[in-house]
């Protein structure tokens, strides 16, 4: 296990913590401040310490000027000092004397919130490169390091593998509880093991599936991506989403591992993705050309949640259906009632199907809700993950 917050002397240190504050933000507002709650536990443990807390996080894409307007993290300086009830210090750069003087006037107890660190990519992507230099400007502002951005740690930055790499360094909670409940359940977990795949395409689960289907028990393919298997096993789908480049790749899954791959049956269908078009369920094979798939079908549902009801241990990434929509959302509301109602351990990998649980009120009924959508599915790919390597 990797060294903890709670291992580190943090009394009058200046602390830098990588918190993942990429959270949306339209026309100035927190649209969801989900990853901002999720961080406050390790910044509030470090302050309580005695610690001079400085936070550094990304947000969004800087390749322009224009878009540094856009994705100033001065909202969320504002919107974490309400959650926290205390003043936020927010500095508007992420290099120079004012900043470097803001850290050194703290007092034990504050809180400093770095501008985004992808600011700095506008000279030659020095962030997102992990430019060595970089790294070692901002690791000399502080005393330690404590990584608590699970959403990041599948990437080598300057501000988490090159703060890193000249501090002694340590998770935090939220970085902590992501690895004690994601690895145990796909390196040892309790049987039967189910996963569960959705999203658009095959190509973005080809090393999830490849990693996976020799450990799961069951794999069930819903979303987007099911319709290139449907494909690959000879069966018509209409105008459904295609990733023809990996229909070879489906087919030798499929003959590979046909008593492990379980695919829809039926499905909610549509001319078109426009909510006001009408629609209508049909089995598979009565998918007519000008259709297109939209949500896994009742049918499909019940074949699902028999897989979902008999399993110890659950993983799931990717809806199975159009979620953003409500008449195409009822597959995977469905399945994460199937979740609860089974008591198995469950895990949802972050990104789409954590802002589908989330936003359907199952935020606290799973066992575990992935904030790194990226970083889950690379520890599903069986991949080692750089931000976390680093750290001892």
């Amino acid at each position: 296990m990797k060294k903890n917050i709670r291992q580190l002397d943090l009394k009058n240190k200046k602390v830098i913590i990588r918190v993942d504050f990429n959270v949306p933000i339209k026309e100035g507002r927190i649209q969801d401040d989900n990853r901002i709650r999720e961080s406050l536990e390790t910044i509030n443990y470090a302050a309580s310490k005695g610690a001079k807390v400085i936070l550094m996080s990304h947000l969004g894409r800087v390749k322009t000027e224009e878009d540094k307007e856009t994705n100033t993290l001065e909202p969320v300086a504002f919107r974490l000092s309400e959650l926290m009830d205390k003043e936020i210090i927010f500095v508007d750069m992420t290099r120079g004397k004012e900043l470097e003087e803001t850290i050194n006037n703290m007092n034990p107890g504050d809180i400093v919130l770095v501008e985004n660190t992808r600011f700095e990519d506008l000279d030659g992507k020095k962030e997102s490169g992990n430019d060595p230099e970089l790294g070692a400007y901002w690791a000399s502002l502080g005393d330690v390091f404590v990584n608590d951005a699970f959403g990041t740690a599948h990437r080598a930055h300057a501000s988490n593998v090159g703060i890193a790499s000249h501090l002694d360094s340590a998770v935090g909670f939220l970085m902590e509880k992501e690895l004690e409940n994601l690895l145990p359940a796909m390196e040892n977990p309790e049987r039967p093991f189910t996963v569960i795949l959705g999203g658009s395409k095959v190509s973005d689960k080809i090393g999830v599936i490849e990693n996976l289907v020799n450990k799961a028990d069951h794999i069930l393919i819903g979303g987007g991506m099911a319709f290139t298997f449907l494909k690959a096993s000879g069966l018509p789908i209409g105008n459904s989403l295609l990733d023809e480049e990996n229909i070879e790749f489906c087919k030798k899954m499929l003959e590979e591992h046909k008593d492990k791959i379980v695919l829809p049956i039926d499905v909610v269908c549509a001319e078109n993705t426009d909510e006001n078009t009408n629609s209508r369920e049909c089995f598979i094979n009565d998918i007519k050309d000008n259709e297109m798939g939209l949500d896994i079908g009742t049918a499909s549902i019940k074949l699902f949640k028999q897989h979902i009801m008999d399993s110890k241990t659950v993983i799931w990434n990717g809806p199975v259906g159009m979620f953003e929509l409500d008449k195409y959302a009822n597959g995977t509301i469905k399945l994460c009632e199937a979740l609860v109602e089974s008591g198995c351990v469950s895990i949802i990998g972050g990104g789409d199907t954590a802002s589908a649980a989330i936003n359907f009120g199952f935020k606290e009924k799973f066992t575990h809700i992935s904030t790194g959508g990226g970083a889950s599915l690379e520890l599903l790919e069986g991949k080692q993950l750089p931000g976390i390597e680093v750290i001892k």
